[in-house]
């Protein structure tokens, strides 16, 4: 019979680890030494300069040969769990309740460190291949896992890293749960299908430094910027769609001035990003902008200078009727376990911010974010409550058990 503890016994080993992000403290090397008895090949794909070293690991367990010869003519799919052992920094010690790598229960809840973002998740997902391959050791499943400790960083030794090595070697994924916490009051009641694309912007506005009280002798760049930002305010980028909200532009940094109050500063720094949907483009986008900029009598080089990054683009995976591939619809499996397991109706979601599913998504057609409550990630105090552990485990093993049946 399977542990009714063992996901939980996991999760306080990988969050007694202080994996601050780009460590991975040892959390990686618990979770091999789970799947290698398992038929898993352990493969560390590590990145990064010496100086902020990222831990990767990929570990496959194939098919058995003896299930594949005996169904040639369906495609063996290859099924991925994904995730990251980092966390964010704890922030002030002294104001957590319980020290934040020392696993606490407390009032029906366990504290810690990543216990939601997202240690849990690893450890449910762990288990549940654990009960599945002890259960069905000749599934028609090629199972891996895809863990990394830069998620929470740059985020560009981790994830990208890896998917760059697979699609080199021709590495086909077709299905991928990652473990980000996407519920809302309750395991399974919200899943991301997709998310939005992200573009930043650094806006420098030149001027003319000189003195407050001669202001023809000078260029305030402030008074220039002021009308431009409030016409950038007022667009309506796009309308969504049936799957995105609208896309959004949003300041996040301004910075001007010398810190005198009789000085009309020489140029004045605006940071910005779009969280855009598939109706846009970063193409579009970027034209955009800067025919407002344009509109407003301003030239490139000479008036302003502007910096683009973008971040990831947007992805979605949706319900796919035709399986006549031997590929099905992962969210009709995830939709099915959530229910089996919680008599849940999951919602499906594109809304929050982005995820290495958006490095994932560009080479396996079927990626989703699935995970515990996410109201305590990144706070002081973190904390998940230990109901909602064991469901986790189970609808990620009754996924595995609906990709199977085919």
């Amino acid at each position: 019979m399977p542990d009714p503890l063992a996901t939980l016994r996991l999760a306080e080993q990988l969050i007694a680890c202080p994996s601050v992000t780009p460590l991975d403290a040892g959390c990686m090397d618990i979770i091999a030494q789970r799947l290698q008895p398992l038929g898993f090949a352990c493969e560390w794909m590590d990145s990064g300069p010496d100086s902020f070293r990222v831990r990767n690991l990929w570990a496959k367990r194939p098919a058995a040969q003896k299930n594949i010869a005996g169904t040639a003519s369906k495609k063996i799919a290859t099924f991925v769990f994904a995730g990251h052992t980092d966390v964010v920094p704890t922030g002030p010690l002294e104001q957590w309740q319980f020290p934040p790598f020392a696993p606490t229960h407390h009032d029906g809840k366990l504290y810690g460190r990543g216990t939601n973002d997202m240690k849990t998740s690893i450890a449910a997902m762990v288990v549940a291949v654990e009960e599945f391959v002890a259960a069905q050791p000749d599934a028609p499943l090629d199972i891996a896992f895809m863990l990394t400790s830069d998620e929470e960083g740059p985020a560009l030794d981790g994830t990208i890293k890896m998917c760059e090595q697979l699609t080199a070697r021709g590495q086909a994924l077709d299905y991928c749960i990652v473990g980000e916490p996407t519920s809302v009051l309750k395991t399974g009641d919200m899943v991301k299908n997709g998310r939005r694309g992200t573009l930043s912007g650094k806006l420098t506005i030149l001027g003319i430094q000189g003195h407050i009280a001669y202001p023809h002798l000078a260029k305030n760049p402030i008074h220039i910027v002021a009308p431009i930002l409030a016409d950038l305010v007022k667009i309506e980028w796009d309308r969504g769609n049936a799957y995105f909200q609208p896309t959004s532009w949003q300041m996040s940094n301004i910075h001007g001035g010398t810190g005198a109050g009789n000085v009309i500063p020489g140029q004045v720094v605006i940071d910005f990003n779009f969280r855009f949907c598939t109706e846009s483009s970063p193409e579009s986008l970027q034209q955009r902008l800067e025919d407002v900029l344009q509109q407003h009598g301003l030239q490139a080089t000479t008036d302003y200078t502007l910096a683009w990054t973008l971040g990831g683009l947007p992805f979605l995976t949706p319900v796919r009727e035709d399986t006549s591939h031997g590929v099905g619809s992962l969210i009709n499996a995830v939709r099915a376990a959530i229910t089996a397991e919680t008599g849940l109706t999951t919602e499906l979601s594109t809304t929050g911010g982005t995820s290495d599913g958006r490095f994932i998504a560009k080479i396996c057609p079927q990626t989703i974010e699935l995970g515990p409550p996410n109201a305590m990630i990144h706070k002081i105090n973190e904390h998940l409550s230990v109901a909602d552990i064991e469901p986790l485990k189970n609808i990620y093993r009754r996924v595995l058990e609906n990709l199977a049946a085919g």
